[in-house]
């Protein structure tokens, strides 16, 4: 096996991997089609294995191709990370900081940091990545993260900046043609929203809460932003973050005292970035912010 292999080569081969095809690997990296298939073909000749098999819906991954998925993109997010670190050298803050957080969070919640953050640093640029998948810091998929869980893994720096709280919220359209539910037994006549599938969040909720389980809800989805939505329109009840509700006085929480769920909010970075001036400024600006709207009253 070839111990000179470029990393171009493994940047074609998840495109292929990703997109199915050479024409659409092609597309994406903005190259030929015939330089996807060689550089398809110089990595099997290196590394003595099969990668793809044709099939009627396109390139189909050998077992070969996908046992090596993940260690491609731990080199694709390690090229990344080079990238990010290269850009902010030089005097002041500047570069890239790649950053990861829940949809609800990256979308009601950050926004507004993030303008700060960029008023006084304009040379700083921000990727967000909206996601409730534990992006590995490890690997550098991401620079900081915005977690609801204590990290677990050595060689981080973590804060943690507070709690959030959950609550059941409904909008007054959809109270003033229901009713009000004057007891959390009564919940079970109305319309509710909820999850789809379980987690380990969900699970643990559901030893308080001991009726709020999927079958109880007729709207299901896991996507919080959706859920969020839903509330808005007036469509049901259903779980949101406090401090979100209470920007919006046609909300209203129901049941605070029997239904109170708290997210530990922490913030997240290898400890290598702890010196770098971009990602120190961003993870003190994020722990400023959210310690301050966990707070919020």
């Amino acid at each position: 096996m070839d111990s000179n292999i470029g990393w171009e080569l493994y940047r074609t081969f998840l495109s292929v991997l990703d997109e199915g095809s050479l024409s659409g690997a092609a597309r994406v990296l903005g190259i030929a089609q015939p330089t996807v298939g060689r550089h398809v073909a110089a990595l099997e000749k290196s590394l003595g294995l099969g990668l793809f098999t044709r099939s009627q819906t396109g390139l189909m991954p050998t077992e070969a191709a996908l046992s090596l998925r993940n260690f491609a993109e731990s080199m694709q997010s390690t090229a990344a990370a080079l990238e990010r670190a290269a850009a902010s050298q030089g005097d002041g803050v500047r570069g890239t900081v790649r950053l990861t957080a829940s949809d609800v969070i990256g979308v009601e919640v950050l926004p507004p940091i993030i303008a700060g953050l960029r008023d006084e640093h304009p040379d700083l640029v921000l990727e967000l990545v909206l996601t409730d998948r534990m992006q590995d810091l490890l690997r550098r998929e991401s620079d900081i993260a915005v977690r609801m869980a204590r990290p677990r893994q050595e060689l981080l720096v973590a804060r943690r900046v507070g709690q959030i709280e959950l609550g059941l919220h409904a909008h007054q359209r959809y109270l003033s043609r229901h009713g009000t539910p004057g007891s959390m037994a009564e919940l079970a006549e109305h319309t509710l929203i909820g999850f789809d599938q379980t987690t380990a969040f969900v699970r643990s909720a559901g030893k308080s809460f001991r009726g709020w389980r999927r079958e109880a809800f007729a709207l299901r989805t896991d996507n919080n932003l959706a859920q969020l939505a839903l509330i808005r329109a007036g469509a049901g009840i259903g779980v949101c973050q406090a401090a979100i509700a209470r920007r919006d006085d046609s909300i209203v929480r129901l049941f605070p005292r029997q239904f109170s769920l708290q997210l530990e909010t922490w913030i997240t970075m290898h400890e290598d970035l702890r010196h770098s001036p971009r990602c120190r400024v961003t993870f003190d600006a994020l722990v400023a912010g959210l310690h301050r709207y966990g707070n919020a009253r």
